[in-house]
């Protein structure tokens, strides 16, 4: 009989864990579902998803997939899973996919959030959820230089050093900032793919910009150096989502 292949859907809270993977030195959420997974099925699960967070990171749409022989019904697989998860972690949905589906290489892009508290004060029920940054920042200016983000370039200066990745080129399709009035900041970016703390290094080169650091025109030039040092610092974890993951 052929094992049925289930895509999931998953939201978490990313503060309690080190990360998606699962590792030796610390909880990792894959871990968390996997065992929670052995639990309902009662079979040794290998849970393959759309790619790592870091720790620190949140997801509203994380998605994995499995391959399970068990005679659960799929719509059922949620709350039997999230039965045996933590409160922090849960699965949203599940349905069954083609055979050839796969969490990680059937990806055609992600799109992902960073929420800025531009506030003095800090949020005690938020800390954890967002990056206080309290310095004065010129939206306009901001608006400008994310536009610079989008189409397809060599993203090699917004990429974590020491990472081994050989090919930087990236589409990005849409960057968009929303100033909200609770003094919120949401950068959301959509794009076909994203290197290791490309995310984190643009927003933090925006406000760069946004404090009269840098000029909205200068993120084209960091572009096209390719250069680690000219772009922004990386910007903390807690600030960022995985929002979605899409498949053709």
């Amino acid at each position: 009989m052929q094992l049925r292949n289930i895509k999931l859907v998953i939201e978490y809270d990313g503060t309690r864990y080190n990360g998606w993977q699962s590792q030796k030195n610390g909880r990792g959420i894959q871990e968390m579902i996997t065992n929670a997974l052995h639990q309902v099925t009662g079979e040794e699960i290998k849970l393959n998803g759309s790619g790592r967070t870091d720790a620190g990171v949140h997801a509203y749409g994380q998605t994995a997939n499995f391959l399970t022989d068990s005679k659960i019904p799929t719509e059922k697989i949620p709350l039997a899973v999230n039965s045996f998860l933590p409160k922090d972690i849960v699965i949203k949905s599940a349905c069954e996919v083609s055979e050839d589906f796969h969490a990680r290489y059937s990806v055609h892009g992600k799109k992902y959030m960073y929420i800025v508290n531009n506030s003095n004060i800090r949020s005690a029920l938020d800390f954890y959820r967002e990056y206080q940054f309290g310095e004065k920042l010129d939206y306009k200016s901001m608006k400008k230089a994310a536009e610079y983000f989008e189409g397809t370039h060599d993203f090699r200066a917004f990429m974590a050093s020491g990472s081994k990745v050989k090919d930087t080129v990236r589409t990005i399709h849409k960057v968009q900032l929303k100033k909200r009035e609770d003094d919120r900041i949401i950068f959301n970016f959509t794009g076909e793919g994203f290197l290791y703390n490309m995310v984190r290094i643009m927003v933090g080169t925006l406000l760069d910009v946004g404090t009269g650091k840098k000029k909205p025109e200068d993120v084209k030039n960091i572009i096209l150096s390719k250069d680690r040092t000219q772009a922004g610092k990386t910007v903390p974890a807690q600030g960022l989502y995985l929002m979605e993951v899409y498949y053709e």
